[in-house]
């Protein structure tokens, strides 16, 4: 049974670096924060500038102007009260001249950025902050920006932040290549996520919620085509989505199905 916490008046902050992540990785999370009443904040750091689009653009558009408008129907899909764009450029997989591009995200100050999600968490009263883990999930540039950047601001401003992973151990056993993780750490030719024993909190939660979060991920249509994520098994590889907490509990751990699975990192 999926518990229902009252978190009315609390305030949580998620910053991802490319539109879809937000979905892939934190979709059944954010979903539940807002069902719960707490207001949720998307912070995204660039606009997935280096991928082309698997659909038509229509006259005049750019891959980047597709991307925002899908992430915004995506933040109306989960329940997101605010979403804020940092204006960064996607950095490209490991070893790409494009991550030394003057406004790549990768090449950027993570002190400065750190500051500027900062205040917006600062403005909103935010409780927590959600965040890549150490290993950028999967190794990408922006991945591990995006882990700098949010651990330095949840630093500044001394609150709990919930650092993104994936569990390879489950995913392995329940669903084998079927998790966009899989092809993603493939291209980016690195390993992926974490050993069971490292994550400290799972998150999941109904049918009603897995349905959510696919339709979040499909609504990034210039990315991502249904048969990415069939809804045949689409539970056993999207049903849990992993975080390791830094700082006293918060409100993912009151969704009421997080597991303890092993000590949370100091």
């Amino acid at each position: 049974m999926i518990n229902s916490p009252d978190l009315r008046g609390r305030t949580v902050l998620a910053l991802h670096a490319h539109p879809d992540d937000e979905a892939i990785f934190t979709g059944i999370t954010l979903r539940r924060l807002a069902d719960a009443g707490a207001r949720t904040v998307l912070v995204m750091a660039t606009a997935g500038e280096l991928g082309g689009s698997r659909v038509p653009l229509r006259p005049g558009e750019t891959t980047p102007e597709r991307r925002v408008a899908e992430l915004e129907r995506v933040a109306e899909l989960l329940g997101v009260s605010r979403l804020v764009l940092l204006g960064r450029r996607d950095s490209g997989l490991p070893g790409w001249p494009a991550g030394r591009h003057g406004r790549a995200l990768a090449a950027a100050d993570p002190l400065e950025l750190a500051r500027e999600v900062a205040e917006v968490a600062d403005d909103e009263g935010a409780c927590a902050l959600v965040h890549d883990d150490e290993h950028g999930i999967y190794g990408h540039p922006d991945h591990r920006a995006v882990f700098r950047i949010g651990a330095t601001a949840a630093e500044l401003l001394d609150v709990t932040s919930y650092r993104v992973t994936v569990d390879r151990e489950h995913l392995h056993v329940s669903a084998r290549d079927r998790h966009l993780v899989h092809g993603a750490a493939r291209s980016a030719d690195v390993a992926f996520g974490r050993t069971t024993a490292e994550i400290g909190l799972a998150v999941t939660g109904t049918a009603e919620h897995l349905d959510r979060k696919r339709e979040a991920i499909l609504a990034h249509a210039s990315q991502v085509s249904p048969e990415d994520v069939p809804a045949d098994g689409f539970a056993a590889a999207y049903g849990y989505e992993w975080f390791r907490r830094s700082g006293p509990r918060g409100p993912l751990d009151a969704l009421g199905n997080a597991h303890l699975l092993a000590p949370t990192p100091a």
